[in-house]
């Protein structure tokens, strides 16, 4: 008879029990596979209906014989750590919506019933007493559901101190849970026979309300992302448009470049310049940092450098005008650029740079690293860029490029650094200068680990001298401009 009447109640804790932990086990499914911002929200639901799940589930006679022996002689234990684990898990789920004075509130509740659960574990095992600190699990759990209904019901104290999309849904939520306990407890002082039926109710309508919050969050993030995804690819439409659209096509030169920005958008930045018939200007900048704010200073690089066309072919002035405009407008952001200007006519060119990785100059079986360096713009309202005056012959290889080309480290953590450059130059000197890209390219993805992610934007100009000297300079004048050159800045193998 006894039998008898406990089977209906049995059969609700399993039915319960089973879709509890079901819809936790699909919560926390969720939040993995997703991730991202607000999946915590959804992690700590889960966990909590699992919980709960759980509990109902092993406190079924007919389920605990139905498993294997070692998980029935583990059902106490695990049914002691539920109950003493039932306060942390609901309170780091409401530390997701909390903000301001009752995050701290929150935690402290989280770090203490935490503690007191752990003990609440650890005497379990030594001395197989269940419910010894409970007491104190109850109380801390009263006074935590006590602040939150305040928090709740109280319009001003709900926008000051919770992020709840949908206010009404959490406030029936919390109310059905509070009646319900209100309603056992003064059954149990009263010796009423409660439902066991209604706790479970309950709990599954806080936890829908909650779940119903969390979704509404997670809609809410999914259409910002979206918005933000719609705006960088108008934002990188841009940059597209300020950067060149092709290399320059011309018979005394032969020029390609790479741009492999690490986000949307990059910091990174390069232009050609013609300045007549014979001449050509190349600048290359790399603005710190990544992404939108680099990218619109990329862009006000673009419009400086508009500006200062007219002295295009003097690159310590052009360095010099571009520090000048950009100092006031780029805050504590820095940018390095380097800018060349090209003579083959004449077999000249002319270089400087401002904390810019060297120009690197490959002919004749050599490959030299030319240094002029000032200081990167945004730093001194008037630096000095010294300029490198350079013999340039036919065959000869100038590449500029942005440090993104030589930070990139493998497994063991060892960079792609200079050395790695220079064999790639040296091994592929015979390759165009299209297909070089595209080799140093495949160089730096090989280095690269799989696993990791391109850590910086990568810019690469590649210059090849195809014919030079209509004016057949004087046989002394490399040696002078060589001498030149070692005044004013460093050439070096």
């Amino acid at each position: 008879m006894q039998t008898s009447a406990l089977a209906p109640d049995q059969l609700a804790d399993i039915m319960f029990g089973a879709v509890y932990l079901f819809v936790g086990l699909v919560a926390g499914s969720f939040a993995v596979v997703r991730r991202g911002q607000g999946m915590r929200l959804f992690a700590w639901l889960g966990l909590w209906s699992a919980m709960f799940g759980t509990r109902l589930m092993t406190e079924s006679p007919a389920v605990v014989a139905a498993l294997p022996g070692w998980l029935q002689r583990a059902t106490p234990l695990i049914g002691v750590s539920i109950i003493y684990m039932l306060l942390p898990v609901p309170a780091l789920a409401w530390l997701e919506l909390s903000r301001d004075k009752l995050r701290p509130f929150l935690q402290m509740v989280i770090a203490v019933s935490s503690l007191v659960g752990f003990s609440g574990i650890a005497v379990f095992l030594w001395t197989g007493s269940k419910y010894r600190l409970l007491i104190l699990n109850n109380i801390l759990s009263a006074v935590a559901l006590l602040v939150l209904i305040s928090v709740i019901l109280l319009p001003r104290l709900c926008r000051k101190y919770l992020v709840l999309p949908n206010r009404t849904v959490v406030v029936v939520g919390v109310l059905f849970f509070a009646l319900e306990g209100l309603y056992f407890n003064l059954s149990r002082v009263f010796h009423y026979q409660t439902v066991l039926l209604t706790g479970s109710l309950a709990l599954g309508v806080l936890l829908f309300s909650l779940g119903y919050v969390a979704m509404q969050i997670f809609l809410a993030n999914e259409h910002r992302l979206r918005s933000i995804e719609d705006e960088l690819a108008i934002a990188r439409e841009i940059q597209s448009s300020i950067l060149p659209n092709g290399s320059p096509k011309r018979k005394d030169l032969t020029v390609a470049s790479a741009y492999r920005p690490m986000t949307a958008v990059a910091g990174d930045f390069y232009e050609f310049i013609t300045l007549d018939d014979n001449r050509m200007g190349v600048l290359v900048a790399d603005v710190t940092g990544h992404g939108v704010p680099a990218a619109l200073i990329a862009a006000m690089i673009k419009v400086a450098m508009q500006s200062v066309i007219g002295c295009a072919d003097n690159p310590s002035r052009v360095l010099g005008e571009l520090n000048r405009i950009l100092s006031p407008q780029i805050g504590a952001q820095l940018v390095s650029a380097a800018y060349l200007v090209l003579d083959p006519e004449r077999g000249a060119a002319s270089y400087s740079a401002a904390g810019h990785p060297p120009l690197l100059r490959f002919g004749r079986g050599k490959l030299e690293r030319v240094e002029s360096n000032g200081l990167p713009l945004g730093v001194l309202p008037e630096p000095e860029y010294p300029v490198c005056e350079l013999r340039i012959e036919q065959g000869d290889r100038l590449l500029l490029y942005t440090d993104g080309v030589v930070e990139p480290e493998n497994a063991k953590g060892e960079a792609f650094g200079d050395r790695k450059l220079g064999e790639t130059i040296h091994r592929n000197c015979a390759k165009p200068p299209s297909e070089f890209v595209e080799e140093l390219l495949g160089e730096i993805r090989r280095w690269r680990p799989d696993s990791l992610e391109q850590q910086d934007d990568i810019t690469i100009v590649v210059i090849d001298v195809m014919t030079y000297g209509g004016a057949k300079p004087d046989a002394q004048a490399p040696k002078n401009q060589l001498s030149k050159a070692a005044a004013q800045g460093e050439v070096r193998e």
